[in-house]
This record gives structure tokens, sequence and C-alpha cells, in this order.
């Protein structure tokens, strides 16, 4: 617990003044956490990270990151639209299977696939809501740490029934619901310090969705840990394990803001 307690401290003494400061630094950051991020999941399958394949993955991964102002710019030149992408990057994995005479396979490949989307499209979001405004990011950041902090010590007090035990056995449905209740008290408080909404409804409405959504994000990474039987995604984080581990639930959050268009 203390070498947890240490890492956090340290981690959020070196994130937060970035995500204040915002710009090319930030950008620049998603960018490098995401590659980790990505890495983590090809290691879990025991893919070839440093191959044709993962190169290409890497570079889809860096066309989803791309923000708005710089994929106009991009693909103004390239004359290709991310979508176009993801093709050119389907049929190249479908044709180095062939290649490598299945030593790479058509699983591999799809895996690949599924996992660069997974992690580009959530940290595209990452960089999407910092440009839309620091509050909006800084509302997902609480909540989502306020629905861990709040499922965890909740569950650990009051907890009985098991959530999810084929996936996470720790986790109780009294956690799950205690994490949203914490949650909507910390949307209320920086709701009092900036408001977001017009609508106390709309508010109470957005953050019951995030603290389900991250929930269910964490679930997900759990479930894909347990297939695979690893304990943690990595070991970046000493006592939190790697990225994936700790922005599992931001992955679900931040997309899901910008679909119900509350960013």
């Amino acid at each position: 617990m203390k070498v947890r307690i240490i890492t956090a401290v340290i981690a959020a003494a070196l994130f937060l003044p970035i995500v204040l400061l915002g710009g090319p630094i930030f950008t620049a950051l998603i960018y490098i956490m995401a590659a980790i991020g990505m890495f983590e999941l090809f290691r879990m399958k025991d893919l070839p990270i440093f191959s044709f394949a993962g190169a290409i993955s890497l570079l889809l991964l860096f066309v989803l990151l791309l923000p708005p102002s710089i994929a106009d710019a991009v693909f103004a030149v390239t004359g290709h639209s991310k979508i176009e992408w993801v093709f050119v990057v389907v049929f190249l994995l479908l044709i180095y299977t062939v290649l490598v005479k299945n030593r790479f396979t058509f699983d591999d490949a799809a895996f690949m696939l599924l996992g660069t989307l997974y992690v580009g499209i959530g940290f595209h979001y990452f960089i999407e809501t910092r440009d839309a405004g620091l509050t909006y990011l800084i509302f997902a950041l609480i909540v989502v740490w306020s629905t861990d902090s709040g499922a965890y010590f909740t569950g650990r007090k009051i907890g009985k029934r098991k959530l999810w035990p084929e996936i996470s056995p720790n986790k109780t449905v009294e956690g799950f619901i205690g994490g949203i209740i914490w949650a909507l008290i910390a949307a209320f408080i920086i709701h009092f310090i900036s408001p977001l909404t017009n609508s106390y409804l709309v508010l109470i409405g957005i953050t019951i969705a995030a603290s389900i959504f991250g929930q269910l994000g964490d679930l997900v990474e759990s479930a894909i840990k347990r297939h695979y039987n690893v304990k943690d995604s990595g070991k970046i984080l000493p006592g939190h394990g790697g990225i994936l581990d700790r922005f599992d639930s931001l992955l679900f959050v931040l997309p899901l803001l910008h679909f119900l268009h509350f960013i």
C-alpha cells in the first residue's frame, strides 16, 4: 500500500501540471501513453510488437490520435480519412498473414486491429476533451477517480454480493452502487465550482452514465487480463500496474461524454 500511495502522488505531481498546461506537450504525453498501452495489450497475447504488423498498428494508432486541427491538414495532403487508413491497415495485416505463412494468424490480426482501435479511440478523446476545455477533462478525471475510490471503500465496508466473480472476484454490487453515489457527490462539487450544464437532471444522468461506463471499462480490462492469465497490463507504475490498468475506465468514459454531446 505504501508503494501504491507513493507512486500515485508522484504520478499525479507529474501528470496534472501537464493536463493543466495542455497544448502540444499534453498531446505528446497522450501519444506516449497510448503507445505504451497498446504495447501492453499486445504483450498479453504474446504478439510481435517489433514487427511489420506491430509497426503498421502503431502507425494506425498515431493516425487515430490526431487532433482535428492537425488531422484536417494531414488528410488534405494525403487525401485519405481515418476510416480509409483503417481499411489500409486491415488489408496489410491480412496480407501479412499470407506472407508469413500463418505464423501470424487471422486471430492475431483481428486482435491487433481491435486493440489499436480500443486504445486509439479512447486516448484520442483524451486529447479532444482537453481541447474542449479543462473543466470537462477535470470532470471526467474526478468522476472516474471518485467512482474507483467509492467502489473500493464501499465494497470493503459493506460489500457482500459479488458483482462479477468470474472476471473480478473482489468487486461487489454494493461497491458498484457506492461508486455511482461518490461520483454524483464529486460531480455536484465540481458543478458548484465551475458549472457544466444548466440542467441538474442532465448532470445527474451524465454522471451516472459515466460512472457505470467507467466501471464497465475496468471490468473489460479485467476480463482481458483474466483471459490471458495476466495480473497487470504492465509494470510501469509500481503498485498500480501499467497504463491500461490506470486509464481503462477513462478509455470508455471520454468517448461516451462526446457521444452524449455533453462535451
